[in-house]
């Protein structure tokens, strides 16, 4: 493979240690041309690097272009790769080569000339234009990405790499005390020492980091603050210091060469910047176990967990960074266990050799979509009740775009939302409106497959309008020539006739194929008539997805009181008619499982807005310890913390999927046949209604519960089952 990088030349900073990394890397394994339009520092130290260099030089941007497009041709270039305004410019010309051609998004454009409003107008005003006629662009953290899709960019076109750092051979600073005095710095052995690597200028907001450090050494004298790097604010922030009284406590130590020296010198890295991307300062400060406090900015909370490896406080509150260091200052094995874990997740994950990985596998990726022969119909639209935030529908959509990318991983997926925006961010699909008709109707005429997935969709108990959309959704789709696949779901309750007439009719005549999650539902439709379309039993999507990894599910449990070890059980609740009166009853059985069993109870919210409230009800006088955790997090993480559960009384049914996808004993209560359902198919029998519930019978259950063991078994058999939704659609799909 042969790519070809453009970049203007006088780049500086993260854009120039990345690209320099990135192509001496990139040369073992492919051939990395760099391309610069300007001779200096930068080309200069490319070529010392090893790395094939070539300047397209002059201000004529026409004959440059011809130039390196003559240059691209002969050189059987596959990739063009832009780094930067000016390269961007010249990469949005050279589209006319029919190669591929890709930009690293290292910053948010829209703030690289902030303080210079004349190279804003121009560059970017340039820059600005040039992104939008890319065939696919790279954003430097998945914050970046996020940013690209709010403001319009295909979701699918777009990539994600991290600034990666050699994790081994660091050199050893002999002398902290006399290396800092030489900076400037008025240190001894006890001092504490802050620091930050960081140009001065607006979005690095060290005016933050002066006040929060203020602050903080009000009652920690010991503590120093160097700040390495120079820039237009420098005099604002010393005058700052002198008003706040730290001006022999803070050193400006200007611009550093030997970075490693500095971070060895400090007990306590920091960033306090408006925004980033991935910032190289942490990484760099993480490749010495150096504990971290940082702004909550682009891909910091990828790198830092709060609480975990380092912490986090909202950009600009100097209160809550000054909170933070103060903690740290007061507690050196703190700051050695904080600083260790960060060390171990940023060398797992955020090493060159990862960068390098994922930067080939990018490449690999757009040749495979750039070859690709596009027929009249490509893709899927996936239907159901999305973008509400509740966790049980985001885990169905979530398990159903995997499986999708299983069957091709370069199938355009389009979803049906609430909440289109929302979708595009999290799932990285295109998304359209739940009620644009006009645009999904366009949409299904390209497309060869629809979903109608995942839950109890065809029901009319909650609503009547919901069984409507759904069954003129599928007469469309069929319409207009898709094929019709219904997902792992369930059926029913259709309580009325002409409802049942209705949809008998439509899934006879319209659907191609059905799965089901669980027998009942098939009871269901054989009692409606439902006859024509090849109809299987499979499992619900969302047992296939796996748990976040044990730091973040550790960082969500802390962020909410709870110690991630330790004995509990929890209770997923929601509301329904009578629960109120049923709280005596749960808030028994809480006090029995910690009094008699010793197990610690922790009152889950599943669903993001009703939820909250009714677990503080539950919770409310109760006489034992107790946690709560009310800001439900995506499903990953509520399925890490229901695994972490020795067992769990719910009534919400996705609490109850996702326990018994981690094999953990369940005690199920019924507001809803399809708890009663679920439960009796996959062989937990421990339920009762929420109309019989008592506390003493809710007791008894929670013991039964309580003695038996984790049944990998079961799991086994439900991932087995589940397959057959996959199967159908890939069937489907290929026809």
């Amino acid at each position: 493979m042969k790519v070809i990088h453009l970049i203007s030349g006088g780049d500086t900073g993260g854009a120039k240690t990345h690209v320099l990394s990135l192509l001496q890397k990139l040369n073992e394994q492919i051939a990395a041309q760099l391309v610069c339009f300007r001779d200096g520092e930068f080309a200069q130290e490319a070529r010392e690097l090893g790395i094939p260099t070539e300047i397209f030089g002059g201000n004529n941007l026409i004959r440059t272009y011809r130039a390196l497009r003559s240059f691209i041709r002969n050189g059987g270039y596959d990739v063009i790769h832009c780094h930067g305004a000016r390269a961007n410019l010249m990469g949005s010309l050279l589209r006319s080569t029919g190669l591929p051609v890709v930009t690293t998004v290292h910053s948010d454009y829209r703030l690289d000339y902030l303080g210079r409003p004349l190279g804003r107008l121009t560059y970017g005003t340039v820059n600005t234009i040039a992104l939008r006629l890319f065939d696919y662009r790279i954003g430097v953290s998945d914050a970046m990405v996020d940013l690209l899709i709010s403001r319009g960019f295909n979701p699918q076109n777009l990539y994600t790499i991290y600034n990666g750092l050699v994790f081994d051979a660091k050199p050893t600073l002999t002398d902290r005390v006399a290396y800092l005095r030489g900076l400037g710095a008025k240190v001894d052995q006890d001092s504490v020492v802050v620091g930050i690597a960081a140009r001065l200028n607006p979005v690095k907001d060290i005016a933050t980091l002066i006040r929060g450090f203020a602050a903080a050494e009000k009652d920690h004298p010991q503590l120093r603050l160097v700040i390495a790097g120079d820039g237009q604010e420098r005099q604002a922030l010393e005058a700052l210091a002198k008003e706040l009284g730290v001006t022999d406590k803070v050193c400006f130590a200007g611009w550093i060469e030997q970075m490693d020296d500095f971070y060895q010198a400090l007990d306590i890295n920091t960033l306090t910047s408006l925004s980033e991307t991935f910032p190289y300062a942490l990484t760099e400060g993480a490749r010495y176990a150096l504990p971290t406090v940082s702004s909550r900015v682009g891909g910091v909370p990828y790198l830092i967990d709060h609480a975990v490896n380092g912490y986090l406080f909202p950009a600009g509150d100097w209160e809550a960074l000054g909170k933070w260091l103060g903690v740290l200052a007061e507690d050196p094995e703190l700051r050695r266990r904080i600083g260790q874990k960060l060390l171990e997740k940023a060398s797992e994950k955020y090493s060159l050799e990862k960068t390098i990985e994922t930067q080939l596998a990018i490449y690999q990726d757009i040749l495979r979509r750039h070859s690709r022969t596009h027929g009249k119909r490509d893709g899927v639209l996936i239907c159901g009740s999305y973008g509400r935030e509740n966790a049980g529908d985001d885990a169905i959509l979530h398990a159903i775009i995997r499986e999708m990318r299983e069957i091709d991983p370069y199938m355009p997926i389009t979803v049906l939302s609430r909440r289109p925006m929302r979708t595009k961010l999290t799932y990285r699909v295109d998304a359209i409106h739940t009620f644009s008709i006009l645009r999904w109707n366009r949409r299904m005429c390209h497309t060869k497959l629809y979903i109608s997935g995942g839950g109890s969709l065809i029901q009319d108990v909650t609503s009547r309008r919901s069984l409507w959309y759904y069954l003129y959704n599928i007469r469309q789709a069929k319409r207009h020539h898709n094929k019709v696949l219904m997902y792992g779901c369930g059926i029913g309750p259709v309580i009325r006739e002409r409802h049942r007439k209705l949809a008998a009719q439509t899934l006879n005549r319209y659907v191609d194929a059905i799965t089901l999650r669980e027998p009942d539902s098939l009871t269901e439709l054989r009692s409606m008539g439902v006859e024509n379309p090849d109809t299987r039993l499979s499992a619900d999507p969302a047992l296939t997805l796996p748990p976040a990894d044990d730091v973040l599910v550790d960082s969500t449990l802390l962020s909410h009181g709870v110690p991630p070890q330790g004995d509990y059980i929890c209770f997923a609740l929601r509301n329904w008619h009578g629960f109120d009166e049923k709280l005596p009853a749960i808030r028994a059985a809480a006090v029995h499982a910690y009094e008699k069993l010793g197990l610690m109870p922790v009152f889950l919210a599943v669903e993001k807005f009703q939820d909250p409230a009714v677990i503080q009800r539950a919770a409310e006088g109760l006489s034992v310890p107790h946690y709560l955790i009310t800001k439900p997090e995506e499903p990953a993480a509520i399925i890490g913390v229901l695994s972490r559960m020795r067992l769990v009384v719910s009534m919400r049914l996705h609490a109850l999927i996702f326990a018994a996808g981690q094999g953990v004993p369940l005690v199920g209560i019924v507001y809803d046949p399809k708890v009663s359902a679920f439960l009796k198919y996959i062989g937990q029998d421990l339920s009762l209604d929420l109309a019989e519930l008592e506390g003493d019978a809710l007791c008894a259950l929670i013991d039964q519960a309580a003695a038996r063991e984790r049944d990998a078994g079961q799991v086994q058999h439900l991932l087995e089952m589940e397959r057959i939704n996959l199967e159908t659609a890939q069937r489907l799909y290929e026809e």
